[in-house]
């Protein structure tokens, strides 16, 4: 009596044929090492190259931040996690050392 939802009808389980949940855990298993090595693993990679960069920024690094500004590290809190960026002669800002995307090369700011 329905229009829009054709009645449905149990098919005859052929005999013999049984459902596998070993198939289903092994299915599981090969999704989750696919889950970790394209998804989790890099990031983790990252995430442990970004602790490093953070840890190595010295006075007189020039960086560039998440925001674009690139500048000398005049000043590093070691207590606190923030750190002072000359973007010029006259102009100093403070950033959060986490804010810090790349430390680039010497006489960077000198080219721009």
């Amino acid at each position: 009596m329905s229009l829009f939802i054709s009645n449905a009808y149990a098919q005859e389980a052929a005999v013999g044929q049984q459902g596998g949940g070993f198939e289903m855990i092994i299915m599981l298993g090969v999704f989750g090492l696919i889950f970790y090595f394209m998804l989790y693993r890099p990031q983790a990679k990252r995430v442990k190259e970004h602790k490093n960069l953070i840890s190595s920024l010295g006075k007189g690094d020039e960086v560039l931040t998440q925001g674009g500004l690139v500048g000398r590290i005049t000043k590093v809190g070691d207590d606190k996690d923030f750190i002072e960026i000359a973007l010029n002669d006259t102009t100093n800002i403070v950033v959060q050392k986490a804010s810090v995307s790349a430390v680039l090369p010497k006489g960077t700011m000198k080219n721009i």
